[in-house]
């Protein structure tokens, strides 16, 4: 348990007679980008209330930075800086003083320091030219940012950020993974809640897939990777043809175009595939092996397709 900075048995969550999260058994290794990656509406965001303390859990247990929770919560959480559910801060103040009442309400954080620290974190997510203007004025991007900021008022051992990109425009995004890579190279370990394959592609050790409230994968991103089958593809003038050979071979999850036919290799060799093509008498264009890419994957995982953009 002590080399876990997030680890729960079984938390389950209902509402009635609806199964929000079915036993999750999470795994967050310290020093870990830990990306928690699964379509919208899957459990996600649920199951991170659940870990902060925000709402009980229907069964199961889990710990936080080695210490149980919710019993141990007053002793941890200062430790720990979250972003859930999108930003909510006084309209009428300014970026700045919101900043300001936050840290003066936390008992663990150090008065003297406030101006500096404050300063710091707003500089950190390119805040600092508009941290005098009224809440309300703020674009969605720029109230997010100031919500990363707001987690970040103090060194953090753990980060939880639930879609920290949203609203952001391009830029903003690419501000956002950079910020996230360095605050694990500092030795933060950072769970990152997300719908983008991007994100997760770019900055993340490891990941868990979120379906229907089930985690259905586990396990550092390049195993992940490395668990799929590759893929044969045949550039051909004779698709139907070589689909055949293909399908006959043992391939699966075919598929063809005008130009090209492909499958899942399994254990079939690569070699193998050529040779038949040849025997059979399709004219082979080209053959590559391919590895799947994260959309592949996950897309196998959940049985439906991710927002791939950001």
């Amino acid at each position: 348990m002590t080399d876990l900075a997030v680890a729960s048995h079984g938390l389950t969550k209902r509402f009635g007679s609806q199964v929000a999260v079915n036993a999750v058994d999470l795994a967050v290794p310290r020093g870990a980008v830990y990306g928690f990656l699964g379509p919208n509406g899957s459990g996600k965001t649920t199951t991170i209330r659940m870990l902060l303390g925000l709402i009980a859990p229907t069964a199961g247990s889990h710990h936080l930075l080695g210490e149980t929770m919710p019993d141990r919560a007053g002793h941890v959480l200062p430790r720990v800086g979250a972003l859930v559910e999108g930003p909510g801060f006084h309209p009428y103040l300014s970026g700045r003083d919101n900043l300001r009442r936050l840290d003066a309400a936390d008992r663990t954080a150090t008065a003297r320091t406030a101006e500096a620290r404050i300063g710091d974190a707003l500089d950190r997510v390119g805040l600092t030219a508009a941290a005098g203007k009224r809440y309300r004025t703020f674009s969605l991007g720029m109230k997010q940012r100031l919500a990363i900021a707001a987690a970040l008022l103090k060194p953090r051992e753990l980060l939880v950020l639930d879609e920290p990109t949203n609203g952001l425009d391009p830029q903003g995004t690419r501000e956002v993974r950079t910020l996230v890579g360095a605050l694990a190279a500092e030795g933060a370990t950072v769970l990152l809640s997300t719908h983008l394959l991007a994100e997760v592609e770019q900055v993340c050790t490891h990941v868990g897939v979120m379906h229907r409230g089930t985690l259905v994968a586990q396990e550092p991103l390049a195993d992940l990777r490395s668990d799929a089958a590759p893929r044969a593809r045949v550039l051909t003038d004779q698709p139907a043809e070589a689909a055949q050979v293909l399908r006959t071979l043992g391939l699966t999850e075919l598929a063809e175009t005008a130009s090209e036919a492909s499958g899942q290799l399994g254990a079939v060799a690569p070699e193998k595939v050529v040779s038949d093509l040849v025997h059979a008498g399709v004219a082979v264009r080209g053959f590559t092996v391919e590895a799947p890419s994260l959309e592949d994957v996950f897309v196998h995982l959940t049985g439906r397709g991710f927002d791939v953009s950001g």
